[in-house]
């Protein structure tokens, strides 16, 4: 008998040793697997000897129509929802298929597994009690705004950024957060892969960083707690 469920299924964020065991098997007895790029996920099947799978692809620019027919296939079907890398709903749009899904009364079940900013929050080394997660910065529109609130923010931060904007980034948060220069922050560059790197360094210094860091991979960037 086919289970009508949708398994909420996360993918490692570089290193294939991360994928468990339940991951594995739900993705193989699976019906239909809805991700963000069917390239990604045709090589994560091929890379993990899992057989090839129908897929659905839904992104941040797909026609919210899609989400009714993937609602009409959960209806007799069983299928995966995973993002390229890491946790779905999490800076990706799985969260509309989970609520979409949820409001059709079909049964979800969420697989624990990788994401990368908790991944740089645990290696980082300062308190996460509390911490604001801020995906990625807004590209120009609403981006200087959010910097200054971040830099009135008292709780530890934790954003990803891309490599083109690395650098800028960086010299952007020396200038927002000037008034509290002594402040640490954590670079995390290709997290669980071959090349991982994780620097600690000061508000004050990053323009330093900016002009030494290898431009190469994904980074996640944490700022440390203010003392105040």
């Amino acid at each position: 008998n086919t289970i009508h469920v949708l398994s909420i299924i996360p993918t490692p964020i570089g290193n294939l040793g991360d994928i468990t065991e339940r991951a594995k098997q739900t993705l193989q007895n699976c019906d239909v697997i809805i991700c963000e790029d069917t390239r990604v996920i045709g090589q994560l099947l091929h890379l993990l000897e899992l057989p090839k799978k129908e897929f659905i692809s839904f992104h941040g620019n797909s026609d919210p129509k899609k989400l009714l027919h993937i609602i009409e296939r959960l209806q007799t079907e069983h299928a995966c929802l995973v993002s390229d890398a890491g946790t779905p709903g999490i800076s990706d749009p799985g969260y509309a298929v989970a609520s979409a899904a949820r409001e059709a009364g079909i049964h979800i079940e969420a697989l624990p597994g990788p994401s990368a900013f908790l991944v740089a929050l645990s290696v980082c080394g300062f308190p996460i009690n509390q911490f604001v997660y801020y995906g990625f910065l807004p590209l120009k529109k609403g981006r200087q705004t959010l910097l200054k609130q971040m830099a009135e923010e008292q709780k530890t931060m934790v954003f990803y950024e891309s490599v083109h904007r690395i650098q800028k980034t960086l010299t952007e948060l020396n200038t927002f957060f000037i008034q509290s220069s002594k402040r640490k922050v954590c670079i995390c560059r290709e997290l669980t892969k071959k090349h991982e790197e994780v620097i600690v360094s000061t508000i004050d210094d990053l323009p330093n960083v900016a002009k030494t860091l290898t431009c190469k991979g994904e980074f996640v960037i944490v700022i440390e707690a203010s003392e105040r």
